[in-house]
């Protein structure tokens, strides 16, 4: 029979804060982050990597956080939901939907902000299929999609008028 696993330490940065994880090293990152660091608003939809209810930012890209062992962070700057908003000040994305009743259940939300503020970060004049593209790895049972998209796009106005006034 075989011993299990040793937890180990995983250095690296969640939403601009320095952190030494404990676990071990095949753990999903998910479950790190929600029962080690308290960050629950990362949901977990189908556990399969195919919802995007998961999605987190590690160094800038967009990942399926129950698909990721804890392991591959060492060293990493990750982003949740909860590192979106500027302090108490929402942003532009998170208040569109808001606005346009794009957040509906709850469970696909976290991941489908984070998928639309990666897009915006790489293409601040979004077209409708664009953002249908970049939010496609992201399933919602509620919303039907138009009022996400109508958010996104507003968003992406704010930001790009934000980027002008500073």
């Amino acid at each position: 029979m075989r011993e299990p696993a040793k937890k180990i330490q995983v250095q690296c940065r969640v939403n601009g804060r320095s952190v030494t994880l404990d676990a071990h090293p095949m753990a999903r990152l998910l479950d790190v982050l929600r029962e080690e660091l308290g960050l629950t608003g990362t949901k977990e939809g189908c556990g399969e990597g195919e919802c995007g209810a998961c999605s987190v930012e590690i160094d800038g890209e967009l990942v399926n956080s129950c698909l990721v062992p804890v392991l591959q962070a060492q060293g990493s700057d990750i982003r949740t939901i909860e590192g979106v908003a500027g302090g108490h000040h929402l942003h532009a994305v998170q208040q569109a939907f808001l606005s346009h009743g794009g957040a509906q259940c709850g469970i696909c939300t976290p991941g489908m902000i984070l998928a639309a503020v990666n897009l915006l970060a790489r293409h601040p004049h979004p077209t409708d299929a664009d953002i249908r593209e970049g939010l496609a790895g992201n399933l919602c049972r509620c919303t039907g999609y138009d009022k996400v998209i109508r958010a996104v796009l507003d968003a992406a106005a704010v930001l790009r008028q934000e980027r002008r006034a500073a």
